[in-house]
């Protein structure tokens, strides 16, 4: 099995005038020990040796995107994966993207870690285009996009977790009428033909990813915006999907990680 994971681990898992959450980061990867890790929000990690500093603790390889307006994201590889490709998306995303395509026993996996625009709606939708256009162009037919989309999915009743938000940040997850949820960024990588993972192999808790319990978060109120999506190719390959919550998980980031185990293995 290969096992993939998705994590936003907030400011780089250093608070200014706070608390360094790197620790507990690093415990909570080697807990799940997955194959393949994009993360997200890794603020001053593109500096100072802190990407490879915390690759090597984790054992795992690491591929960074630097991000123009935001945070930079990264895919790291668990040796014996190996990268074929690497490289940043060239699209202006708030964030950004990176993409790897590493070697499987079933061909060519490409994944790419996403962190979409927290802010607005409408930019969410466009940079979903962006990311989803960039699996489209990977080479095989296995195709993972993985990361922190900012965005509540299409198919749930949000009423309650949107009324619960302060103003400041319900504007976040509606449209300009100001009462229609914003989920376009989701809804367009489900018109692309990729699968949400979790709702293919995961449980019927309702996957929600944010906030954790002690990690902060007030711009949350029970909600899921992390998501891993996969072709239909990968998706048949899915024998599980869940959110990782419990222990180190709820100090270590304002995000709860997400992991699904994939019937593939290193080539």
């Amino acid at each position: 099995m290969l096992r993939v994971m998705t994590w936003n681990i907030r400011t780089g898992g250093r608070d200014r005038g706070g608390a360094d959450r790197r620790d507990r980061l690093v415990r909570v990867v080697a807990e799940q020990r997955p194959d393949v890790l994009a993360l997200q929000e890794l603020r001053d990690f593109d500096s100072g040796g802190v990407l490879g500093d915390f690759a090597d603790r984790v054992g795992m390889r690491p591929h960074l995107a630097w991000s123009c307006f935001g945070q930079p994201v990264a895919v790291l590889l668990r040796p014996p994966l190996r990268a074929l490709a690497a490289a940043r998306v060239r699209r202006p995303f708030h964030h950004a993207a990176q993409r790897v395509t590493v070697a499987t026993d079933a061909g060519p996996l490409t994944v790419l870690s996403v962190h979409l625009d927290p802010y607005r709606g409408l930019r969410r939708r466009v940079e979903a285009g962006w990311a989803a256009a960039a699996l489209r162009r990977a080479p095989g037919e296995l195709g993972l996009l993985a990361g922190d989309l900012n965005t509540l999915d299409p198919l749930a009743d949000h009423t309650d977790r949107i009324a619960r938000l302060p103003a400041a940040y319900r504007r976040r997850h509606l449209r300009r009428d100001g009462r229609t949820v914003e989920t376009r960024a989701v809804a367009r990588l489900l018109a692309a033909g990729l699968v949400d993972l979790y709702a293919a192999a995961g449980t019927a808790d309702g996957g929600l990813t944010a906030p954790t319990r002690h990690g902060g978060g007030a711009e949350f109120s029970g909600m899921r915006l992390d998501y891993l999506f996969g072709t239909a190719a990968l998706a048949g390959r899915a024998r599980d999907c869940r959110v990782v919550r419990g222990g180190e998980t709820e100090y270590a980031s304002d995000h709860y990680p997400v992991v699904a185990d994939l019937a593939l293995h290193p080539a």
